[in-house]
């Protein structure tokens, strides 16, 4: 056989996501209603982590590992997606509605949200909680494909110093299911679009951290996990899934320091035990709407701050969103796009 001739570049990858409606069968081409396969406007594309069970080792007897001594499996196993790129409104609906099991702006977890499970008998979902992924091979009937997907982590992040505080976008997706590594074309029907926010969106009294308005904010990174745990092994994989672990919502932030965050260093040595520090806002308005990135939280508490000595003196400051108990309806979070 002749050396192939072809080469790609890795620039003619892309990644592709879509509703699910019924647990195992990845969204059709055809799409069920509503169901688009959306293309990501990624960076760039990162190997699937397929995490197969492998043991590789001599047994008794021999120095040497026998092809008998050999063992696969590819059944009992969780596989992790990582994609990042510029945030766009279509797919952070999708993946904000995902991980916050919900199907409408203004996404958030409420304080006393239920657990959620999921299993092979799931069909007609209309909340976004199952998801179909794609990596789409420049090459015919070779894309990679996932069904039975959950986004389990998301991170947003902007830099007024990084493509003019545009927002960028990093998600983590796990699947039991087994994949397809040589899916047939599926058609995008929607490409990327240049429909996205930028830090510059957000009004000066409605950033506010921890009660601290009026922040000058160089760049922050707002942090959101609702991990999945793989339950029921079979011959197509896992056959239930549960979202139990704690919700987590954190940002971190560099922001100037002046009359206006100089308290910060007495707030934090001096928070309260089983009390919030204040509320943390990011947004055009008093609160996240539709149609313009920003975030919210109801309860928060700073959790490191430190000095950032620059051109000027700045802080870098964490926190995290705490709940307002378990029969309350309050968002932990909250945020438009």
């Amino acid at each position: 056989m002749a050396i192939d001739s072809g080469a790609f570049s890795p620039k003619q990858f892309r990644v592709a996501i879509a509703e699910q409606d019924d647990w195992g069968t990845i969204t059709p081409a055809s799409g069920s209603p509503d169901n688009d396969w959306l293309e990501i406007d990624i960076d760039s594309v990162s190997s699937p982590v397929l995490n197969v069970v492998q043991v590789a080792e001599p047994r008794a007897g021999s120095r040497i590992t026998n092809a008998t001594d050999f063992f696969q499996d590819n059944k009992n196993k969780v596989i992790e997606i990582a994609v990042s790129g510029t945030l766009t409104t279509e797919i952070g609906d999708l993946l904000l509605s995902n991980w916050s099991q919900g199907d409408s702006v203004v996404y958030g977890i409420a304080s006393n949200i239920a657990v959620q499970n999921m299993t092979s008998a799931t069909v007609n979902q209309t909340a976004n909680q199952l998801l179909s992924l794609q990596i789409v091979s420049p090459t015919t009937n070779k894309a990679l494909g996932f069904k039975d997907v959950f986004c389990t982590a998301l991170t947003f992040s902007g830099d007024a110093g990084t493509e003019g505080g545009r927002i960028k976008f990093s998600a983590t997706f796990k699947t039991g299911s087994i994949p397809d590594l040589s899916l047939a074309d599926i058609a995008i029907d929607t490409i990327h679009s240049a429909n996205f926010d930028t830090m510059s969106a957000w009004d000066a009294d409605d950033r506010i951290i921890c009660g601290h308005a009026n922040v000058l904010v160089n760049s922050f990174s707002l942090n959101l996990e609702n991990d999945v745990t793989f339950a029921g092994i079979t011959a197509t994989g896992f056959e239930s899934a549960s979202r139990l672990s704690e919700i987590i919502a954190t940002a971190d932030f560099s922001i100037k320091y002046d009359g206006n965050t100089d308290l910060m260093f007495e707030n934090f040595h001096d928070q309260a035990s089983g009390s919030a520090e204040g509320a943390t806002l990011m947004s055009h308005t008093t609160a996240p709407a539709d149609g313009t990135f920003g975030f919210a939280m109801a309860n928060s508490v700073i959790t490191s701050l430190a000095f950032n000595e620059g051109d000027i003196m700045m802080l870098d400051v964490s926190v995290k969103a705490l709940g307002n108990g378990i029969g309350s309806s309050t968002k932990l979070v909250s945020i438009g796009i």
